[in-house]
């Protein structure tokens, strides 16, 4: 484990090994990288910095190869300004050219503008952000101005970069047949800011952690008190009664026993234990959440120890590792279960496991690549990514996921339950409609979405918005609190299914817990239509379609772990009575 551990950690230290070691000596060149260009509002729209017409420098062409898959995967398309800059010394005013625009140059500007296009640079892996215009409302008709001047203050600390500042001026009135002249110049100045505190100033302490984050935190804490101490209370005294019921209907002879009032979870003991419906899929259900689930907490952990947000791209890149590493988790879990099912077409249990979540994380993927191509936008995926990506479910997922089908057959393939399943199945009596398996589902997922939706506000703004998500403490609070509250509700909602004599309970346990994920995606709608401001066909599919993946993966984990816990819970009471 702690070899495992180990190698997770130098992968993380791999992927964020930079272009250089970020020292620099006097008048030595330091680059400055263009990156991106779209709407403010549609934080995701984003296309090359040149597809406007802005104009390079005459320094040399430098090419920028994708050090990492995730920086790809995020559209990252740096190009080279063309500045000549060097380390501490001041760069005056300088002309970088001079540009006629055309009728197509000033109709792109003009919808830039009116758009409120921003673009991205990097300076020393620094990110910087400029507007490229304004629109001046103090005349009428208003007027569009575009920004040309671009002035950097640049903070050192010895030879190491440390902080950054951009500073646009120069607003000019574009029409067609503008002279329009850019300008840079350069300031460099002494900081004191250590480098390793230089990212701080991109975080934002009184936003993530506002005392209204911790109440979420606490209130979400006192939930699960209140819960784990209500199930306690209710199932252990309930139970208490069931048990002193049975263990006096077991001393009566057998004509007062079936004279008496039989009901409740024990009339089920033959059918309890059945295989589910659909078991080949729900097997790789399972899989496929314990894999989510492990991922999800190894993936956190190693975001707390490593500050994944200095660098591009590299949460995803650990995150696509750590997820292939963990595969054979998948084949374990799926594996052993449709083995214990009695099932017989393994191979296929395995395929579908390993590629439930990748195919629809792929499918969704290659629709909004298509859009992005029609877009031209940065975020289309270039061929040898998803070469990549094939390669790595073809050659490392699926063997992996094998690997671990064929272990857990042998080692945990053998089904052990403490009562034997008839091979009739038990009609299944008429119920309240409070009992509804499907009723059951809806609000199994209220409570654990209670829990996390202030987190998820939090989440959804780093990602949709322009803050830096860094507090991964609380995300991981926030994963075991919903954790323990998913297993508290599946097993109560599972207590009174059985009670109603319904032995249904493997689906209407992973679906109760999975729920939780239609009131994140609901809520997901919510913040779409009253918090942002997004618009057009691109970002609406981007943020639909992903919203959509990582509900599915969040309904899978959430419907993995209430499936363990009611799991457990069963074999537990059935243990317990005595079975004829």
């Amino acid at each position: 484990m702690r070899v495992f551990i180990s190698l997770l950690l130098l992968s993380s230290l791999l992927v964020e090994a930079d272009e250089h070691d970020h020292l620099y000596e006097v008048d030595e060149e330091v680059v400055l990288w263009m990156n991106t260009v779209g709407p403010y509002s549609n934080r995701q729209e984003t296309y090359t910095y040149f597809s406007l017409p802005f104009c390079k420098g005459d320094k040399k062409e430098i090419g920028h190869y994708h050090e990492t898959m995730g920086e790809s995967l995020l559209g990252v398309e740096l190009e080279f300004s063309g500045l000549d800059i060097k380390f501490r010394t001041n760069t005056k005013k300088t002309v970088v050219c001079q540009k006629k625009l055309t009728e197509t140059d000033y109709k792109t500007l003009l919808y830039a503008i009116q758009n409120s296009y921003y673009y991205q640079m990097y300076l020393d892996d620094m990110p910087i952000w400029g507007m490229v215009g304004e629109i001046d409302n103090s005349v009428s008709p208003p007027t569009y101005k575009l920004y040309t001047h671009k002035r950097l203050d640049i903070g050192y600390n010895d030879k190491q970069v440390v902080d950054i500042n951009l500073t646009t001026d120069g607003r000019v009135d574009i029409r067609p047949g503008a002279e329009l002249t850019f300008t840079y110049e350069v300031q460099w100045t002494k900081s004191e800011i250590d480098f390793t505190k230089r990212f701080d100033k991109y975080l934002d302490p009184s936003f993530f952690q506002h005392r209204i984050h911790w109440f979420s935190i606490f209130n979400s804490f006192m939930m699960v008190v209140f819960l784990v101490g209500l199930v306690w209370m209710i199932l252990v005294r309930t139970l208490r009664k069931d048990y002193a019921r049975y263990q006096k209907e077991d001393s009566l002879d057998d004509l007062d026993a079936d004279l008496g009032d039989e009901y409740g979870w024990k009339q089920v003991h033959g059918d309890v234990f059945r295989p589910p419906s659909l078991p080949l899929l729900f097997s790789s259900c399972i899989g496929a959440g314990y894999h989510v689930f492990t991922v999800a907490v190894i993936t956190t952990i190693l975001a707390i120890v490593g500050e994944f947000y200095t660098e591009r791209g590299s949460l995803l890149s650990a995150a696509i590792f750590v997820y292939a590493a963990c595969s054979p988790v998948n084949g374990y879990a799926g594996g052993s279960m449709y083995a214990r099912f009695g099932g017989r077409h393994w191979i296929k249990q395995m395929l579908l496991g390993a590629f439930l979540l990748p195919s629809m994380v792929c499918g969704v993927a290659f629709l909004i690549n298509f859009i992005a191509i029609y877009y031209h936008a940065s975020r289309a995926i270039p061929f040898t990514i998803m070469l990549a990506v094939t390669a790595i479910c073809l050659f490392v997922i699926l063997p992996l996921t094998l690997v671990g089908t064929v272990i857990g057959r042998n080692m945990a393939g053998t089904a052990d339950y403490p009562c034997r399943v008839n091979a009739v199945p038990r009609p299944i009596p008429d119920k309240k409609w409070f009992v509804q398996p499907w009723l059951i589902t809806l609000a199994g997922g209220v409570l654990p979405f209670g829990s996390i939706f202030i987190e998820m506000y939090f989440i959804f703004t780093s990602f949709w918005a322009y803050k830096i998500y860094y507090v991964y403490g609380f995300m991981l609070l926030v994963t075991i609190i919903l954790s323990i509250v998913t297993v508290c509700v599946t097993i109560v909602c599972s207590y009174f299914l059985l009670n109603a004599e319904d032995y249904r309970w493997r689906w209407t346990s992973f679906a109760c817990g999975a729920s939780t994920s239609f009131y994140v995606y609901m809520y997901s709608m919510y913040y779409f239509f009253f918090k942002t401001k997004m618009y057009g066909l691109f970002q609406t599919v981007f943020y639909f379609g992903y919203m959509g993946i990582f509900a599915a993966a969040l309904g899978l984990m959430t419907g993995t772990i209430g499936y363990v816990g009611t799991a457990k819970f069963v074999r537990k009471i059935y243990q317990t009575v005595k079975i004829d």
